[in-house]
């Protein structure tokens, strides 16, 4: 089953938004991470429509062309999870099953913790819960190394020239996988767009702080070859779900899990959902 693009406006912004699966499929929204756009979910969503979902990924704030508002402060953590709410709102959703990848887990995990009610599951791939990873940011030598690169991004105008730089040399040797290179490096390549993604970062300042625990069913997926998340933020994620959880460590894998696991992390987002 294909994927159908829409447009949904949210207040003066434009979002790109992929449906797929049955009108009357379990509603699960999908939400991406840097650098990536919707696209990343291309090879999970059939085996997601296959199990009767109804799959909604949009580009989120910063990456659909209609929605990048200038300033930092555009992007702080609060806003990124009302376009979801609104989101929702527009496809006269009371709630969704949640999905998010990197920065798409740490809006997710937001969501499910100061929204609960808007939340039927959660499934997070590589971030863990934000307070974990926050821990693990302040006391963990590991994580600390790991997350060196963030640093970077913060600097505005140095780190858009590093990674556009040799046609986008420092962007693709994020992916191990070549393929996925230049429809990212395209898509980031467009006037504003890399730096409305990196706006993400320079926002974050509260973002990995203290979060509540979420009190929704959760699944956490990580992969042990994953070179930004770390063992000792990913087995903490545990402690910040008050509901029933499941760890699951995919081995030889990636961080980009969508891309590089697809099958596998429908298997575990399909487990979930019908566990509720």
């Amino acid at each position: 089953m294909t994927s159908t693009a829409t447009t949904v406006t949210l207040g003066e912004l434009e979002f790109d938004v992929l449906v797929a699966g049955p009108a009357d499929g379990l509603p699960t929204v999908l939400l991406h991470g840097f650098p990536q756009t919707s696209a990343c979910w291309d090879a999970v969503v059939p085996h997601l429509t296959a199990g009767r979902l109804r799959t909604i990924a949009p580009d989120q704030r910063g990456y659909s062309p209609g929605a990048r508002p200038a300033g930092v402060d555009a992007y702080a953590s609060d806003k990124l999870v009302g376009d979801v709410l609104g989101l929702l709102d527009a496809f006269d959703l009371d709630s969704a099953h949640i999905v998010g990848h990197d920065w798409g887990a740490a809006v997710a995990w937001q969501l499910a913790a100061h929204h609960s009610d808007r939340v039927r599951s959660l499934t997070a791939v590589s971030v863990p819960h934000t307070a974990a990873f926050g821990w693990a940011l302040r006391h963990d030598e590991d994580q600390q190394e790991r997350s060196e690169y963030i640093g970077l991004l913060r600097q505005e105008g140095k780190a858009e020239r590093v990674l556009l730089e040799n046609d986008g040399a420092r962007l693709r040797a994020m992916f191990s996988d070549r393929s996925l290179d230049d429809r990212y490096v395209e898509h980031l390549s467009q006037p504003g767009a890399l730096t409305a993604a990196l706006n993400w970062y320079r926002a974050m300042t509260n973002a990995f702080g203290s979060l509540e625990p979420v009190r929704v069913p959760t699944t956490y997926v990580w992969s042990n070859q994953d070179s930004a998340i770390g063992r000792a933020a990913a087995e903490r994620c545990g402690e910040f779900v008050d509901a029933p959880y499941s760890f699951v460590e995919l081995d030889g894998v990636s961080h980009w899990v969508p891309e590089e696991a697809p099958a596998r992390l429908a298997d575990e987002i399909l487990t979930r959902v019908r566990a509720v």
